[in-house]
């Protein structure tokens, strides 16, 4: 089993920042993307910002400029860096990676971590 779980979220004040890391345990052999979506009340889950494995990045349009993600193989781990937080940002915010297994190719999902921005 791969378990994925998120942390940094929190309150945070319009114009503040937060940094967001998931981290990735359990069997597989190599984790290709990895990716941050996010869900916000009475929303569909969309994507944030995704990374290849060789470092390709791609970001939603509402994000370009303020948030930077990036990943550390050897810790399993993704980050999102998130500047100058609007109250539109606000949601529930979900990694995924793609995970290569013995059995076989997977994504799996953490179980999420809130981001509130407001003052």
């Amino acid at each position: 089993q791969v378990q994925l779980v998120e942390s940094g979220g929190g309150l945070v004040q319009p114009g503040g920042s937060l940094r967001l890391s998931c981290v990735a345990s359990g069997s597989f052999f190599i984790i290709y993307n990895m990716g941050w979506y996010r869900q916000g009340p009475g929303n569909q889950r969309e994507l944030v910002a995704r990374i290849t494995r060789r470092g390709i990045t791609e970001y939603a349009d509402s994000v370009k400029g303020r948030f930077t993600i990036s990943r550390d193989d050897a810790k399993n781990t993704v980050y999102l860096q998130m500047n100058n937080l609007k109250p539109e940002d606000t949601a529930a915010y979900y990694c995924k990676m793609h995970v290569t297994k013995a059995d076989g190719p997977f994504d799996y999902w953490g179980q999420g971590t809130q981001v509130t921005v407001s003052s």
